[in-house]
């Protein structure tokens, strides 16, 4: 007996109810295998140049800054450009992912470029997101081995490549997409949700940045979603 079943069969036990008859127990789990959409607002319903734009200014009112460029292979000379604007330095942890391992880290020399999981001494970490959410301007981070989620939070600076075919104007539709990628090997052990840097009001009201995670989110937009 798993942990869930001692679980579930305490609060039976405590409500004086036995197991739900087998129709029963076939209703719920068609409901919950159904993953009916919730009520989706007009701005979660519009055209994909429209999501773009709209993904792009709810970012940026989250303090995120968002560039686009027409091509991965342009990735690279749009880091370089992003942290010399920002003085930052030119040390990036990168997921072990082939969509990043596989850009032309070469064409820009100055660039270090290390493969691996996040840890507290990187400045600049860059990963692929899953998936971009345009109804509030959040990204879909899924957990891996070839990404980590420690790349995500640990460095103080967090860049992301987010593909514009994979932009969705709202979460239902997100969620969709994750699990029909994942339908054979399951989804994965972290999915997290991240809308601009981090940050917290909690002390005194006062904003203050990098908190829990990244003072500083850069998304990189790669494509017109065709």
């Amino acid at each position: 007996m798993t942990g869930r079943e001692k679980i579930l069969g305490r609060i039976r036990a405590q409500k004086k109810r036995g197991a739900l008859p087998a129709d029963q127990q076939d209703l719920i789990a068609a409901r919950i295998a159904k993953h009916e959409h919730n009520l989706i607002p007009k701005r979660g319903q519009i055209p994909l140049k429209e999501q773009m734009d709209l993904f792009q200014l709810k970012m940026e009112v989250l303090l995120a800054t968002v560039e686009r460029v027409k091509e991965a292979a342009d990735i690279p000379k749009a880091v370089q450009s992003y942290l010399a604007h920002h003085n930052l330095p030119t040390r990036i942890k990168i997921s072990p992912s082939e969509r990043l391992t596989d850009l032309p880290w070469s064409d820009i020399p100055t660039l270090e470029i290390v493969t691996g999981v996040g840890a507290e001494e990187d400045e600049v970490g860059m990963s692929p997101a899953f998936a971009g959410i345009a109804e509030t301007g959040t990204l879909m981070m899924a957990s891996g081995a070839e990404t980590p989620s420690t790349v995500n939070f640990l460095p103080e600076n967090h860049i992301a490549v987010l593909n514009a075919k994979d932009l969705t104007g709202s979460y239902e539709q997100a969620w969709d997409a994750l699990r029909l990628a994942t339908k054979d090997s399951g989804i994965p052990r972290t999915v997290n949700f991240i809308s601009g840097p981090s940050r917290t009001a909690d002390i005194e009201q006062r904003l203050i940045m990098g908190a829990h995670g990244p003072k500083s989110l850069h998304v990189i937009l790669v494509g017109d979603g065709t």
